[in-house]
C-alpha cells in the first residue's frame, strides 16, 4: 500500500474524544490468543483501547446502533497488541478534525520484489510502501454512510474505504508494529518489556 504519510503531533492527546472500539480477531486464528507479557493478545489489545478512553463494543453490535451512537469508531488489531494506547487516542482525535479516515501504519523494511508470469522482476523503492498496522479509525461520518464493515482485513478494509473516502496514514511507533507468529511475538516482548 502507498500513499502519504502524516506524523502526529498537532492533536492534544488529553483531550480524548469520545469513541467506540472493537478488537478484530475473526479470522486471525490462534494468535490473537497468544500470550505477550501474560496476557492474550486480544486482552492486550482490549486495554489498549480501554486506556486510551475507547468504549469497547462487541462484535455482534448491530451496525445501526454505531450509527446512532454518532461517535468514530476504532477498529483495532489484536496482532497489533502494544500499540500505545496515547497512540491509539491521537488517531481518535486526528480522525475528528479531519474528518477523515486514520490508519496507523509502520514503514516497509523487508525487500519487495515485482513478480510477473512467476519470474522475480525489479526490487520496489520501500520508500512509498507502508504495511497497515493499528488502529483503523472511522469518523461517525463514515459509519452512518456505511451499511457495515466491509472487511475485517484491515488492508483490504483500508484499500476500500480509500476508494470512497479521505484517509490519512499515519506512521505508528516500533511497539505498534504486526505479529505473524509466535516468534514474532517473544520479539515484541522484548521490545515492549519495561
Amino acid at each position: 500500500m502507498t500513499g502519504r504519510l502524516c506524523r502526529l503531533g498537532t492533536v492534544d492527546p488529553d483531550a480524548p474524544h469520545p469513541a467506540l472500539g472493537a478488537v478484530l480477531e475473526q479470522d486471525r486464528g490462534h494468535l490473537p490468543f497468544a500470550l505477550i507479557h501474560g496476557e492474550a493478545l486480544v486482552a492486550a489489545a482490549a486495554w489498549a483501547l480501554g486506556e486510551a478512553g475507547v468504549t469497547p463494543i462487541d462484535t455482534g453490535t448491530p451496525w445501526a446502533a454505531l450509527v446512532e451512537a454518532e461517535e468514530p469508531l476504532v477498529l483495532h488489531d489484536p496482532l497489533c497488541p502494544m500499540t500505545p494506547p496515547a497512540f491509539i487516542a491521537e488517531c481518535v482525535a486526528r480522525a475528528v478534525e479531519r474528518a477523515a479516515v486514520v490508519v496507523g501504519v509502520r514503514p516497509v523494511t523487508d525487500t519487495v520484489k515485482v513478480v510477473e508470469d512467476g519470474l522475480v522482476g525489479a526490487t520496489l523503492d520501500r520508500e512509498g510502501l507502508v504495511a497497515v498496522a493499528s488502529p483503523v479509525v472511522l469518523p461517525a461520518t463514515v459509519v452512518a454512510s456505511l451499511g457495515g464493515l466491509p472487511s475485517t482485513d484491515l488492508v483490504a478494509l483500508v484499500a476500500e474505504l480509500r476508494r470512497r473516502y479521505p484517509v490519512e496514514l499515519v506512521e505508528a511507533p516500533p511497539a505498534a508494529r504486526r505479529v505473524g507468529s509466535e516468534e514474532d511475538v517473544r520479539v515484541l516482548e522484548a521490545l515492549t518489556r519495561a
